[in-house]
């Protein structure tokens, strides 16, 4: 008899659920986890070794339990590129973007409380949710994947969430949010918690900086329960580092302290993110490259033709696969031709990664062969 985790006493909203995280397959080409292609330049490396080296020295110490110098950084870095004006006490800062959003639903939703996303989206917010016994809401999308402004509104006054997350670029659509959307949906979700101290809604930006758009930061200014959360994992080249971010009212800063662990960024993680934030000049130019990349394969897969979403991130949804299971099929296909691209069960649909010139060109050549295979099947039958 095999026992499993069905066996265990687990919590009944965990049950039939599978954890995140997607297949690395060891394949000549990987495009499928939003990851940035470039490695650290060798400068930032060796000033990377220089901060740890000098960190190293008082690790028999506790970290500094505030990360007042990285926060500081974090609030010049936003100021300088999102064109408003934050400090030290707009930012707190944890162990990627998951932790930041683990912490706000720890801090305001929980037992007995709901948060809404619009779906598709990043997974994590619901299984987050779900993990800190918060109840998930699905709500609902528009045909090519933005937000439907008078649905989403109605979903809010109907289920009245604690939080509510609104993501831009969507992943993994690649979908902006309009400033005007995000105005309405935190009317709405103060409106349905009227009579309370309202919801939080929650603005993860973690693709934000390859977009066309300029950052929904500024919104914060006189929206108390207005966050906005980042990461260093995409633009920053960073993944490894896990080093996330928000942005929001210093009482939001001040709430998600009562349920942080302590000393929760190690010595090591605060001095690498710090040596990343010298460098940002040069980080930001690889992310110029990837936007490039970004549109020619929006270009180049509409003129092999497949249906691209418009994307303002890192990544690319294409299709239309017709047909149950056809997407996940396409998706075996490329593997087979040795690139990897993510399955992420929206039907009809696959993401790729905007990789190296090099990388994108096995892709397309992948994608081409395919469609000709397509076409003269078509042809032949």
């Amino acid at each position: 008899m095999t026992f499993g985790i069905d066996d265990l006493p687990i919590r009944d909203e965990l049950r039939g659920k599978s954890p995140y995280g997607a297949p690395q397959l060891d394949v000549p080409v990987r495009l499928n986890t939003n990851e940035n292609p470039y490695p650290l330049p060798e400068p930032l490396v060796e000033r990377i070794a220089e901060r740890v080296r000098e960190a190293a020295r008082e690790l028999n110490r506790y970290p500094d339990r505030d990360a007042v110098e990285l926060r500081t950084e974090l609030a010049r870095y936003l100021t300088r590129t999102a064109g408003y004006e934050v400090a030290l006490d707009n930012v707190w800062a944890a162990n990627g973007s998951n932790e930041v959003i683990q912490q706000l639903l720890q801090t305001f939703a929980g037992p007995g409380r709901t948060a809404i996303g619009f779906e598709p989206s990043y997974s994590m917010h619901g299984l987050i949710s779900r993990g800190t016994g918060t109840g998930w809401i699905s709500g609902p999308r528009g045909e090519d994947f933005t937000i439907d402004v008078a649905a989403a509104g109605a979903a809010i006054a109907e289920h009245r969430p604690d939080v509510v997350f609104v993501t831009s670029p969507n992943n993994p659509t690649g979908t902006a949010v309009e400033a005007d959307t995000v105005l309405a949906l935190y009317e709405a979700a103060q409106s349905a918690r009227a009579g309370t101290a309202g919801a939080i809604v929650v603005v993860d930006e973690a693709y934000v900086e390859f977009s066309h758009r300029p950052s929904l930061l500024p919104l914060i200014e006189g929206r108390p329960n207005l966050v906005v959360s980042r990461t260093m994992s995409k633009a920053f080249g960073a993944a490894g580092l896990r080093l996330g971010y928000l942005a929001a009212h210093p009482a939001v800063v001040d709430a998600v302290q009562l349920v942080r662990l302590p000393y929760h960024l190690s010595a090591v993680t605060q001095a690498t993110a710090l040596a990343a934030l010298e460098h940002t000049d040069t980080l930001l130019g690889y992310v110029e490259q990837l936007k490039t990349e970004r549109d020619r394969l929006v270009g180049e897969l509409r003129a092999i033709g497949y249906e691209v979403t418009e994307s303002d991130a890192n990544f690319v949804q294409f299709g239309r696969f017709d047909g149950e299971g056809a997407a996940h099929e396409v998706w075996q296909q490329i593997l087979d031709r040795g690139v990897l691209v993510r399955d992420n069960g929206v039907p009809g649909w696959l993401r790729v990664t905007a990789g190296t010139p090099a990388e994108n060109d096995a892709f397309l050549e992948a994608v081409r062969a395919l469609m000709k295979e397509r076409s003269e099947k078509e042809q032949s039958a």
